[in-house]
């Protein structure tokens, strides 16, 4: 087991980090450049993740810096009690030990997610897509670089090279201890791990996000959150079902304006029934597809009764992610956003913003659809666990 670094050591490997992902970008840019060359799938999605260039090497090095500026997540004292006996007690933050994440295809996570995992104390087990091997390795290189220049143990971050049938078996079996699991990745991912882990896993779940645009929308607002909502169609914030309220006032030249803007973008934009027939649209070919989280250029636009009906709707089909309500009525979205059942709840504006370092968190190991133990983005505060300090003199219990 690894003794905790103090969190002097932890900061400057972040600062160092930082410093060397300036100083080895062109390298990092070329060697990504060859996995993307490499990329023989039709994920287009996957492969806009893929990607690491000169912007992408900027928010790694703002994000170690950004790491390394917060306090220390871990020994925040939570709670403190005085027994009677004079004990003193205390519950304080505790790093969880070992922590596996399991990503596809982002050589991003390799300095985001293991940043936030490191900072919190833990030591981090990386096994990235081998579609991102050689972009991964460069940067785990450099996190080693990192550590040995603070005399820390480059055990500290470590690289699985496995098959799908060599993670299977380590899952199922892990050589060394793992305290939690974090897939970062599609549903198919999110199934394996789950199927075969033997420790905790957080999942990091589907998006398939929807707006409702209430009868009481400001129709340019509607417009602009959807359109943002389907700016960057490989994130997980991505909108890719809109219901429109059948009261809605000017409610077929809104669609009409919507489904161009939409075709403008490039996005297809598909129909229910209603919507198709009035709209010479595709119609989805059955309600199945509501589940769908598409990551792909199109939507869905859907007609619905009431507030209360997009809710039962929103909660039957979507992901557990983000949903927005677009209304100029403050109670019509205060019942919504308590009613709604997904991890970030929107009242005019965009689902793209669930994002640890848009919602003031700084960056995220994942956006939990989870309930236990922190919902949506999970931001270096969340990635700590909790142990109890007791402090006596000779008591025992009578």
């Amino acid at each position: 087991m690894n003794t905790l670094l103090s969190i002097e050591t932890r900061n400057a490997v972040l600062h160092t980090m930082a410093t060397l992902l300036d100083k080895e970008r062109a390298a990092i840019v070329s060697i990504n450049k060859k996995d993307l060359e490499a990329y023989k799938g039709d994920d287009i999605s996957m492969f806009d993740r893929l990607k690491a260039d000169d912007k992408k090497v900027d928010e790694m090095i703002a994000a170690a810096k950004h790491l390394a500026s917060q306090g220390d997540p871990v020994g925040v004292e939570r709670f403190s009690f005085k027994h009677d006996n004079g004990m003193q007690v205390y519950n304080k933050t505790a790093s969880f030990g070992t922590i596996l994440i399991i990503y596809e295809s982002r050589p991003d996570v390799t300095v985001e997610a293991a940043g936030i995992a490191f900072k919190s104390g833990n030591k981090i087990l990386l096994k990235g897509g081998k579609e991102s091997l050689n972009s991964n390795l460069k940067i785990v290189e450099l996190w080693h670089q990192a550590l040995k220049q603070h005399n820390a143990s480059t055990d500290w971050v470590e690289y699985l090279q496995f098959n799908r049938t060599e993670t299977q078996a380590f899952l199922e079996k892990p050589t060394q201890k793992v305290d939690l699991i974090v897939p970062r990745g599609g549903e198919r991912l999110i199934a394996f791990v789950k199927e075969h882990a033997t420790c905790p896993v957080i999942i990091s779940g589907r998006g398939n996000n929807f707006v409702y645009v209430e009868k009481e929308a400001d129709l340019d607002i509607a417009i602009d959150v959807i359109i943002n909502g389907k700016s960057k169609i490989s994130a997980c914030n991505a909108v890719d079902k809109v219901l429109i309220d059948e009261n809605l006032q000017d409610k077929e030249a809104f669609i009409n304006k919507l489904i161009s803007k939409l075709n403008t973008t490039k996005i297809q934009v598909l129909g229910d029934a209603t919507i198709a027939k009035n709209h010479n649209l595709e119609q989805i070919s059955s309600n199945e597809v509501w589940y769908e989280e598409f990551l792909d250029y199109k939507i869905v636009v859907g007609e619905i009764a009431s507030n209360s009906d997009a809710i039962a709707m929103i909660n039957k089909y979507a992901g557990g992610h983000s949903s927005a309500i677009i209304t100029k009525e403050i109670e019509v979205a205060k019942v919504f956003m308590e009613n709604v059942d997904t991890a970030v709840v929107y009242h005019n504006a965009s689902t793209r913003f669930t994002d640890g370092g848009q919602l003031g968190l700084g960056g995220e190991l994942a956006i939990s659809t989870d309930k236990l133990h922190q919902r949506g983005p999970i931001g270096l505060q969340h990635l700590v666990t909790n142990k109890w300090y007791v402090h006596g003199n000779g008591q025992v219990r009578s």
